[in-house]
């Protein structure tokens, strides 16, 4: 899986990464209240460790966890980019875009 960071991705992001220095980043298959697996939304998270089944993977910035469990149902290449009128994220690849709204959650 490769991941990149759009730069205005990493202008939103770097400022949460000083402020909780502690926390890794995470992109989270949030399946809670979905109702089942097959219906996630994808999120980026600051969590204070990874968990067992995270892998690391190596991106143009910083480094992102990824349940290794849910990458079935992401891409192999993703992009992770900023929308400042919408003032969220977007998750996308090159053949679709995953997540249009996405938050970065302090957890």
């Amino acid at each position: 899986m490769e991941v990149t960071f759009t730069k205005e991705a990493i202008e939103k992001i770097k400022p949460k990464l000083e402020q909780h220095k502690q926390k890794v980043l995470k992109l989270k298959y949030d399946t809670e209240d979905c109702g089942c697996v097959m219906c996630g939304v994808t999120a980026l998270w600051l969590v204070s460790e990874p968990e067992y089944d995270d892998l690391k993977i190596e991106t143009n910035e910083v480094p992102i966890y990824v349940e290794k469990t849910k990458m079935v149902f992401l891409d192999d290449q993703l992009t992770v980019s900023y929308n400042q009128s919408a003032n969220c994220f977007m998750l996308k690849s090159p053949s679709q875009i995953l997540n249009a709204r996405m938050n970065l959650l302090v957890k």
